[in-house]
């Protein structure tokens, strides 16, 4: 091999094949070496992973009833700022909603919180308690049993989560525990169905008749023999896409309402933004951290090896062969760090509980790794720097 140096026969293949050898060899040399530091870079991958996993489901158990809903646009109460919780709705609402041209349908969708109770003693299940119109915009598809059917029915369509993790099925009875004025009263209800996974305020929900809802709702006193009210109206367009054109004519036609499309909705969402805002930031720091200690780590290696370098110069090696031969040296550690880091990963995500909010999707996994295995030759370009300036005469102290 060092005949090529010597000779000076260079061809690029021949470059590229001395520059692979000299970096797989010294990795296979100092294994013990190379492999802690696969360890840190797969401990990185780790937190990158978790970090990116927790912004989606937090993110999720936040809007997922809201992006699941079948329809374009949210009609609010005016001056609640698109605020779920301060916004009231009568039917007559509904019903201006309803003539408005352009509108395929809508639904009124009550929210409230609530709690199961179970008779055998199990911890209470806090779910969030929705009413819905039946077939109407606002209830989800049923993937088991059936949908509500009944305005008044004491029946109920759950989510999967609160089937998997209270262990309830079709055709069982669950019993809902809610505040009436100050005293807490109990409401049996019949498990008719169960949908997707649809948390709401990072809660599972369990959706009920809008009639059934407004009285069993928690509430400061007795409501007696108010009108019904629910919190925002759903609607679903004839064209989806005229979103714009139909939320001007929903807020000039209707009295006293404001209208959104459900992305804004959900991006002032309380916390929402701040929430997501700081999982990224630290998502960041910590691809910052990787680079740094990448390129603190190499540029040690570089150091060490001044003599080495500088005797293969000596002998006739270019600086682009260095330089490869660095570069590929710092590619062969970090996907060996980050596969570790991923297999890492699988093996936590397996042992977690139901109820942690983390959820590893596709995309964000394969963004968080080609970021990861782009900061490794990132935070070795220093290092890269450092061997192209050795100087042969002075690494052999000559």
């Amino acid at each position: 091999m060092y005949n090529i140096f010597i000779t000076g026969e260079w061809k690029g293949v021949e470059e590229k094949i001395m520059a692979f050898y000299l970096a797989f060899k010294e990795v296979w040399r100092n294994k013990g070496r190379f492999f802690l530091f696969s360890l840190v870079i797969a401990l990185i991958t780790l937190l990158v992973l978790f970090i990116a996993a927790l912004a989606t489901g937090l993110s999720t158990s936040n809007k997922q009833y809201l992006s699941n809903l079948d329809s374009q646009l949210l009609v609010f109460q005016e001056n609640s700022e698109l605020q779920i919780t301060s916004s009231r709705l009568s039917q007559s609402k509904v019903n201006q909603v309803r003539r408005v041209e352009g509108v395929a349908d809508q639904g009124l969708i009550g929210t409230s919180l609530a709690t199961i109770v179970f008779a055998d003693g199990r911890e209470p299940q806090d779910i969030a308690l929705l009413g819905v119109e039946p077939g109407k915009p606002g209830e989800p598809a049923a993937i088991e049993g059936r949908g509500l059917r009944s305005k008044r029915a004491d029946e109920v369509v759950i989510d999967r989560l609160i089937a998997k993790q209270a262990g309830v099925a079709l055709g069982d009875t669950i019993i809902i525990k809610s505040v009436q004025g100050t005293e807490e009263e109990y409401f049996d209800l019949r498990v008719v169905g169960i949908t997707t996974e649809q948390r709401y305020f990072f809660q599972p929900s369990v959706f009920v008749p809008l009639y059934t809802w407004d009285a069993i709702k928690p509430q400061a006193a007795l409501a007696g023999d108010t009108p019904l009210a629910g919190n925002i109206i759903a609607v679903k367009l004839n064209n989806p896409e005229d979103i714009i054109p139909m939320q001007q004519r929903l807020s000039a036609l209707v009295d006293d309402v404001e209208v959104a499309d459900i992305p804004t909705v959900i991006e002032v969402l309380p916390g929402y933004s701040a929430q997501q805002s700081t999982l990224n930031t630290q998502q960041g720091f910590t691809f910052l951290i990787g680079v740094l200690v990448l390129g603190g780590f190499f540029q040690i290696q570089t150091l060490q090896k001044v003599g080495q370098i500088g005797m293969l110069k000596a002998i006739g090696a270019p600086n682009r062969t260095v330089a490869i031969a660095t570069l590929l040296q710092i590619v062969i550690v970090t996907i060996f760090g980050v596969a570790l880091g991923v297999l890492a990963v699988l093996g936590f995500s397996l042992g977690l509980p139901a109820g942690i909010p983390i959820i590893f999707t596709g995309q964000s996994i394969i963004i968080a790794i080609a970021a990861l295995l782009v900061i490794g030759p990132l935070g070795g370009l220093v290092s890269i720097r450092l061997a192209l300036r050795v100087e042969p005469l002075t690494a052999l102290g000559l």
